[in-house]
């Protein structure tokens, strides 16, 4: 071997180590230790590495997380053991009965010990393993044959290529269910709207549809993920004793398994967990559709065996279904602070997931293409959690004869200005400047004055519209120049409350840099990202003059967020107003610019519930964001700490039940402290 060679592959060696570790952090630990963008440059160096000696790649390198080419089909693969559909039930005495047959099946008076998981609304896959290393993955199929998936299987990053341990069997099988989290599915479809790109239906279609891709770049590009939840073949002596026992073990060797799982010794603290999940299901951050049952002792499993393709060992309780059918009575169209124009849909009012609905969105024309949707159809409308209602599929057999065409306006419905339809991007959009279309400015108005923009109490959305309307405020600076008296001669205003809205106009007027930033409305910049251009730039007028190379070399900054970025500075409209608002008062101290060595929680997600009874709210997430932290609104298994006052109830829950570290106020103030100190 060449000198070159032995220093490449001693460097290779290091590197798929090192990313594979970080990829096992952050996909199944949820625990990361590095930022995102080192990753990269491990994983760049990694792919150049093998781009340069490809003799010296092998099968199990992470490398090959991001698919390879395209290939023509899939092979069948048999299951060396079928992959069984469950029997379902749906109330507590089918399960009651489930149980006594069991008991009356294994003819025993000890008493049995079950085991219980959320059942999670993805595909079933089977991963074969030798020696440590992933070797096949497949469908279930019809459950004695399915499709190889092994290469796009690889690209799944919380899906290890290679077990990190030593004492794992010669060969042996893993089953469980790839799916897709719901956060990370509206941020899929959100991108793809932008860009264009088909969006995907629903989380479980998506989650199907991207393992049948015959690219594996494209299975790479979605954000799949996976639980393993029970063991198939095994070829060695290895022979645990309990369901729970496989699972413990398969968390040892690095496979992510749901820590929601666990034992119960009767029915009622079956349906105890039944309710337990059910109350936070829409919390959980992935779709469910019950609670599945197993007995937990494996000799007991092989001797109920299985009837009709289904065993007799576990069930599925079923929780009712969060689709239902309604009739779409109209479709309007929105015109969102962009131009954005956005068709809704009007329907009979139906309960689904918990609520009421009776809107539903249709994201863009591309969508009501899709669906085929007209006026007048019934429709299956989907809920999950507190994901925005939407159109699901159209019920083609039920269209009544006089259903009506959705056209696509040509004009804008605020201002008539004509609608444009660009080929770059999926969306349409009034042509109008923002001050010339009365949507356009109303809906920037309640964005600068929302609570995580300039947070001015008192200035309601109607308030706002009534002030549009009559052509009293046209844009943000004007807000500042409004009297009590002009504010008291509105409608349902008096004196007093006019005199409330002034003041909580000037107070506003002090407030901080990303939230101005953030206030602006700058197309793709979110709180994240206004947070990220202060802390790396310091000073507004260093960002309003900054390239777009520069701006990319802000964390969260991509090409198209540093395109809009420079595209909205550019518009001296934009510069009049933002000089007008400085010289109205509105200021912000100044940032100091931190290197990420110096942002202590960089990667970290916290989560702030209950009452903050020392410190407010929107101080404890300032000082977060500029310690790096991440603030999020909801739980989930990537969640670093959660802060808890008095009242915290579902996300304190729901932390527990994940094994989040949950820390008061007290404990919170004595950490930033102590970040402080160092």
């Amino acid at each position: 071997m060449e000198s070159s060679d032995e220093g490449a592959l001693g460097r290779l060696k290091v590197l798929r180590e090192q990313v594979s570790h970080h990829i096992h952090c952050y996909h199944v630990l949820d625990q990361p230790e590095i930022s995102d963008a080192q990753f990269d440059v491990l994983f760049d160096e990694l792919v150049q590495l093998e781009t340069d000696f490809p003799h010296l790649q092998t099968p199990d390198s992470p490398s090959l997380r991001v698919g390879g080419g395209p290939s023509m089909a899939f092979k069948q693969v048999t299951h060396a053991v079928p992959m069984l559909s469950l029997d379902k039930c749906t109330t507590e005495i089918e399960l009651r009965d489930w149980m006594s047959r069991s008991q009356q099946r294994l003819d025993t008076s000890e008493p049995i010990q079950w085991t219980c998981e959320p059942k999670i609304d993805g595909v079933a896959v089977s991963l074969v393993y030798e020696h440590g290393r992933l070797v096949l993955a497949s469908t279930r199929g019809d459950g004695h044959s399915g499709e190889d998936i092994t290469s796009n299987v690889r690209t799944i990053r919380s899906i290890p290529i290679r077990l990190q341990a030593r004492d794992v069997p010669q060969r042996f099988e893993v089953r469980g269910e790839i799916y897709i989290p719901l956060n990370d599915f509206v941020r899929y479809n959100a991108e793809a709207e932008r860009n264009g790109v088909k969006p995907m239906i629903n989380p479980r279609n998506g989650a199907a549809g991207s393992l049948r891709q015959l690219d594996a770049r494209i299975t790479a590009a979605r954000p799949l993920t996976m639980f393993c939840y029970s063991l198939g073949a095994v070829d060695d002596d290895w022979q645990p004793e309990t369901h729970m026992e496989v699972i413990a073990q398969f968390a040892t060797w690095g496979l992510r398994v749901n820590p929601l799982m666990q034992s119960i010794d009767d029915l009622a603290a079956g349906m105890a967990y039944v309710e337990k999940i059910s109350n936070f299901r829409s919390q959980l951050g992935y779709d469910i559709d019950g609670v599945v049952f197993k007995v937990n002792r494996l000799s007991q499993q092989r001797r109920l065996g299985a009837v009709t393709r289904k065993p007799r060992w576990a069930i599925a309780y079923k929780y009712p279904a969060e689709e239902v059918v309604t009739q779409v009575e109209n479709v309007e169209f929105q015109v969102g602070r962009t131009g954005s124009i956005t068709p809704v849909a009007r329907l009979q009012p139906v309960f689904v997931g918990g609520v009421t609905v009776s809107n539903a969105t249709l994201h863009n024309m591309d969508e009501i293409t899709r669906l085929d949707l007209k006026v007048g159809d019934w429709v299956m409308v989907r809920r999950a959690g507190d994901v925005i209602p939407q159109v699901a599929a159209v019920i083609a057999s039920r269209r009544p004869a006089d259903a009506i065409e959705i056209m696509l306006p040509t004009q804008c419905p605020s201002c008539g200005s004509p609608i444009i339809h660009s080929s770059e991007e999926s969306v349409a959009r009034c042509s109008a400047a923002k001050q010339a279309c009365p949507a356009q400015r109303k809906e920037a108005l309640k964005h600068f004055a929302s609570r995580l923009a300039m947070d001015i109490d008192g200035l309601g959305e109607k308030l706002l519209e009534q002030m549009v309307d009559i052509g009293l405020v046209r844009d943000a600076a004007d807000l500042y120049r409004l009297s009590a008296q002009e504010i008291a001669g509105l409608e349902r205003m008096g004196q007093k409350s006019a005199e409330n809205l002034v003041n909580a106009l000037q107070r506003s007027k002090a407030t901080t840099l990303p939230r101005f930033i953030y206030a602006l409305g700058i197309r793709e910049v979110g709180e994240a990202t206004a947070a990220a251009l202060a802390g790396h730039f310091g000073q507004l007028d260093q960002i309003m003059h900054a390239s777009a190379d520069s701006l990319q070399e802000v964390d969260d900054v991509g090409p198209v967020v540093a395109s809009r970025l420079v595209e909205f500075f550019a518009n001296t409209a934009h510069c009049a107003l933002i000089e007008g608002l400085i010289g109205l008062g509105v200021c912000w101290p100044d940032v100091e610019v931190s290197s990420p060595a110096e942002l202590p929680l960089l990667g970290q997600v916290w989560v702030l519930t209950g009452t903050l009874e020392k410190m407010p709210r929107q101080q404890a997430k300032a000082r977060l964001i500029a310690l790096g932290a991440k603030v999020s609104g909801s739980v989930s298994a990537k969640t670093h700490q959660v802060v808890a006052g008095p009242g915290a109830g579902s996300k304190l829950e729901k932390a527990q039940e994940l094994g989040v570290s949950v820390i008061n106020e007290t404990e919170f103030i004595e950490q930033l402290r102590t970040l402080a100190d160092d």
